[in-house]
């Protein structure tokens, strides 16, 4: 998978909920500063109770953008709710046979990072999206998370490694990242799409839930096999759910990996972007992430 370019095309999805205009306007304009041309997919404005559009819609949008190869990059404009509705509704065969292409989006789209990387094999990025504040807020993009997005998308690393703020569990890992929204992920349980952490470092992290939810998923995970044989956990931001480090620090040191916290992936400000089925490192000397995307055609 080839890192974005000036000039190539970026397609705006919206996969889950509906953007707000203004959000996604703003967004649209800060991406095109970037030397690329940016196209809304036909439906993504369209509005069906908390979605954006039918299921149908939503996901031809998706495999659409996919498909052509005159779009290089998939950016998704918001999170809520949906994504997971249109796992079985996607020509998976169609899109295999596809050039694969970064997919970028986060919270919800944490569905389809993981249905991208058991069903295609590819890396995605889990990072801001288009109309979110981070991007489109009214001031301009938040400089640290926009620094970061645009390093991971054209230069398939971060200029240096993602820093953490504490050590749960000390010692160093490495391997493919995987993970993302502990919601999502314990929404996968039982499904073809659930978490697989065998080898790899999972990234977790949540918004508005309450430690004892915090504390229901994660035991969901762990009791489901999702967490066995991890190499390491990051442990991303935690907004509005008081203080979860305490459950999460008994709930994982068990496992007897790396565990290091305060992150800034997820729902935070600032915002940075992590690819997802890219080699990883854990060095809690340092308490930081580093990701890497390689010139190759899939990772896994």
């Amino acid at each position: 998978m080839r890192r974005l370019r000036q000039g190539d095309t970026v397609a705006l999805i919206a996969p889950s909920g509906p953007p707000d205009p203004l959000l996604l306007a703003r967004g649209r304009h800060v991406l095109g500063g970037l030397g690329l041309n940016v196209v809304v997919a036909a439906r993504a404005l369209s509005r069906r109770r908390y979605l954006a559009g039918p299921d149908f819609a939503r996901a031809a949008d998706l495999q659409e953008a996919w498909c052509d190869p005159a779009v290089q990059a998939i950016v998704c404009v918001r999170g809520g709710y949906g994504a997971t509705r249109l796992l079985d509704l996607l020509d998976w065969d169609a899109m295999a046979a596809a050039e694969p292409k970064p997919l970028v989006g986060s919270s919800d789209v944490t569905a389809l990072h993981q249905a991208l990387s058991i069903r295609l094999g590819v890396p995605s990025m889990f990072g801001p999206m288009a109309a979110c504040q981070a991007l489109g807020g009214p001031d301009g993009p938040e400089p640290h998370t926009f620094a970061h997005f645009r390093g991971s998308l054209f230069e398939g690393a971060a200029a240096r490694p993602i820093p953490g703020t504490a050590v749960l569990v000390p010692g160093q890992a490495s391997g493919p990242v995987i993970g993302g929204n502990l919601s999502l992920l314990a929404a996968l349980c039982g499904t073809p799409y659930a978490l697989r952490a065998e080898g790899r470092i999972v990234l977790l992290e949540d918004v508005t839930e309450a430690p004892y939810r915090i504390d229901r998923m994660v035991t969901q995970l762990l009791q489901a096999g999702c967490l066995q044989g991890a190499a390491g956990i990051a442990l991303g931001s935690w907004v509005d759910c008081g203080d979860p480090l305490p459950i999460l620090a008994e709930l994982l040191t068990p496992l007897e990996i790396p565990v290091i916290a305060g992150l800034p992936l997820g729902h935070g400000s600032p915002q940075f972007s992590v690819w997802l089925g890219a080699d990883g490192a854990i060095d809690t000397e340092s308490c930081s992430l580093a990701g890497t995307l390689r010139d190759r055609e899939t990772a896994s």
